[in-house]
């Protein structure tokens, strides 16, 4: 997965999340879910706050456990955050 943030100067202080997945990834049915799945892990993750995130499914999301799926996104969400409020 890709994660890419953008920082929000609105003072809402909220997240906002959107799952993107492409047709490279498969048919419809592994598309749903693959966005399923990430969606999933965001709503349990511990995202940054203020921030707006997209996160961009790769084939490999389909098959992952859901334990790494959450490592990872929590990971990513941060790193992006990190160098989108520079």
């Amino acid at each position: 997965m890709v994660v890419h943030a953008l920082a929000r100067d609105d003072g809402a202080g909220t997240t906002q999340v959107a799952v993107v997945a492409s047709r490279a990834i498969g048919g419809a049915v592994v598309r749903n879910r693959a966005k399923r799945r990430l969606r999933a892990a965001a709503r349990q993750a511990r995202l940054p706050h203020a921030v707006d995130l997209v996160i961009d499914a790769r084939p490999a999301v389909v098959s992952a456990p859901f334990t790494a799926l959450h490592r990872d996104l929590e990971r990513l969400s941060r790193r992006a955050a990190e160098r989108a409020a520079r």
